[in-house]
């Protein structure tokens, strides 16, 4: 048996996101985002394929995406407020970090676990990020599975998608807790 780790349990037992909306800055620096990259670089991965890489998104670049979010949402026949709603992650971002899932042909590795692979290691970058003491917010939203959008805005090629935007920067107000699954409901033990 491994020895017990009662900090990360008790961490992993009260994480809260926070609301892209309400961080601040400043923001991580290269330096402080790196051993958070790390981390999340240490994501299960069957088959070390590594079905994800990294595109960190920096606040002056946060424009060009928000005007693009506003393109495409007029493309694909958005309402007037669902576009406000998709550009305001970039209008109000500070740093993120794209999570790109990339699809590699493998007779043994099935493209579904590598599709989790990918959103364990959004998973994993947001919590590095809380446990790093950061504000950290996981969005995706309809631009970012809009397939152009991800080519203009990020360079992706055809075996590649979005698999979530991970903002990060200080921590605003703190939003009130939610409610979380009554565990009773969603488990089931078998014995036999």
């Amino acid at each position: 048996m491994s020895l017990r780790n009662d900090a990360a349990l008790e961490f992993l037992l009260s994480r809260r996101s926070r609301p892209a909306k309400t961080l601040v800055a400043p923001a991580p620096t290269r330096a402080e985002l790196e051993p958070i990259l790390t981390a999340a670089a240490r994501t299960p991965d069957h088959g070390m394929l590594v079905p994800w890489r990294f595109i960190v998104v920096e606040q002056p670049a946060m424009a060009r995406l928000a005007d693009l979010t506003v393109e495409t949402g007029q493309r694909l026949g958005k309402s007037e407020e669902d576009i406000a709603k998709g550009r305001s992650q970039f209008d109000l971002g500070h740093l993120a970090v794209v999570v790109v899932e990339v699809q590699t042909p493998s007779p043994k590795i099935p493209a579904i676990e590598q599709t989790y692979a990918a959103g364990a290691a959004c998973l994993s970058l947001l919590n590095a990020a809380l446990a790093s003491g950061w504000g950290a917010n996981w969005l995706s939203g309809w631009a970012s599975h809009d397939r152009t959008f991800g080519e203009m805005a990020f360079d992706l090629k055809d075996n590649e998608r979005i698999a979530g935007i991970v903002h990060i920067a200080t921590e605003g107000p703190r939003p009130p807790e939610r409610p979380r699954p009554d565990l009773a409901e969603i488990t089931t033990w078998v014995s036999e």
